[in-house]
C-alpha cells in the first residue's frame, strides 16, 4: 500500500470531437519521450473517454484538438 493518503494518477487526454453535448477524448501519444506527451505516453494509462456534458457552461470549455489533464483520485 502506498504511503500517500490520497494517491493520484494523472493522464493527459485530447478532445478529438464533440457531438452536441457529447465530448470524445483520447489519451495523447508521442514517441518523443522528451516531450510532455511522450512522458504521458510512457507513464500513464491510455484509452478513450466519451462523456455527456449537460451543463452548457461546462461543455463549451472542451475544444476539439485541445488537451486536458484527467486526475484519478480515490473517492471516499
Amino acid at each position: 500500500m502506498s504511503e500517500h493518503k490520497h494517491p493520484t494518477v494523472r493522464a493527459k487526454f485530447r478532445c478529438s470531437s464533440k457531438e452536441g453535448t457529447t465530448v470524445f477524448l483520447h489519451t495523447v501519444y508521442s514517441e518523443d519521450i522528451q516531450s510532455e506527451d511522450g512522458r504521458f505516453t510512457k507513464a500513464t494509462p491510455w484509452g478513450e473517454l466519451k462523456m455527456n456534458v449537460d451543463n452548457p457552461a461546462a461543455a463549451i470549455q472542451f475544444e476539439e484538438g485541445k488537451s486536458y489533464y484527467l486526475d484519478f483520485t480515490p473517492a471516499e
